[in-house]
């Protein structure tokens, strides 16, 4: 593809993918943005899906979007680059700036950002850093596109490996509180798909409370009447541990980022 594109993603996996329907929605011109994927079936299947040009080629580009497997990153900077992108979001989890600056062209702003799979649902939540050459406007540009499925925090990077921990991984950390609560309901006499229903219905409520600003103390405090149901399953957790739990859990799989990241 020999003509300059305003935006390149490459990669159209479910991340690429998410962050192209998050723009389009937005009301991002479909005709300034191209996919560069390599499966075949994926391309015919993201062109028809959102009239977009995709292609299996690195097109010049204002912007490009790195929605790749981490592995090939250094090689994707490079052919990014070389083919002319002005500046660089990066969203493989785990590759550093150093590494990302590394293979590209000397001078290009480079933007690292880590979201999270609510993003598939235009609820995600992601936080991005910048290398030395990157300006105001180049993280401006680079909130504008996160922020189309999702939420937007600045952090210097040597805090990505907690927002990984924390946001990155926390999906999974829901996803097991809602499965231990569907299991009790069931184990109290519930059939599963009430269970499940009540489960859901209740942590997506709980989520909407929290959006509106309120802390979660206050909207605990407000559920928790004296010597009532609440505060007996409230002491159960305490006394199993939960917040213990839940730090335990963000503290190794920051850590785990950060080894990831060295390796």
């Amino acid at each position: 593809m020999a003509d300059r594109v305003d935006l390149l993603i490459v990669g159209g996996g479910k991340m690429g993918e998410a962050l192209l329907g998050g723009l389009l929605a937005a009301g991002r011109n479909a005709q300034s943005i191209c996919v560069s994927e390599p499966i075949p079936a994926r391309r015919d299947e993201l062109a028809d899906r959102y009239g977009v040009a995709v292609t299996d080629e690195i097109a010049a580009s204002a912007g490009a979007i790195l929605a790749t497997k981490p592995d090939v990153i250094p090689t994707v900077v490079s052919a990014v680059t070389a083919a002319g992108t002005d500046r660089i979001l990066s969203i493989a989890a785990g590759v550093t700036l150093a590494t990302l600056g590394g293979a590209a062209r000397s001078g290009t702003p480079i933007v690292r950002a880590m979201p999270n799979t609510p993003a598939l649902v235009s609820e995600g939540a992601a936080a991005i850093c910048a290398n030395e050459h990157a300006c105001d406007a180049d993280l401006d540009w680079a909130s504008e596109i996160l922020g189309s499925v999702g939420k937007v925090a600045r952090v210097s990077e040597h805090l990505m490996d907690a927002v990984t921990g924390l946001s990155g991984s926390g999906p999974a950390y829901v996803f097991v509180v809602a499965e231990a609560m569907i299991e009790a309901g069931v184990l109290m006499g519930l059939s599963r798909p009430v269970a499940t229903e009540l489960a859901i219905q209740t942590l997506l409520g709980s989520a909407t409370l929290l959006a509106e600003g309120r802390s979660p103390a206050d909207l605990r405090a407000d559920v928790t009447s004296p010597g009532g149901t609440t505060a007996a399953g409230l002491r159960e957790l305490e006394r199993h541990g939960v917040r213990a739990a839940f730090a335990a859990a963000i503290e190794a799989a920051t850590h785990r980022s950060a080894e990831l990241g060295a390796a």
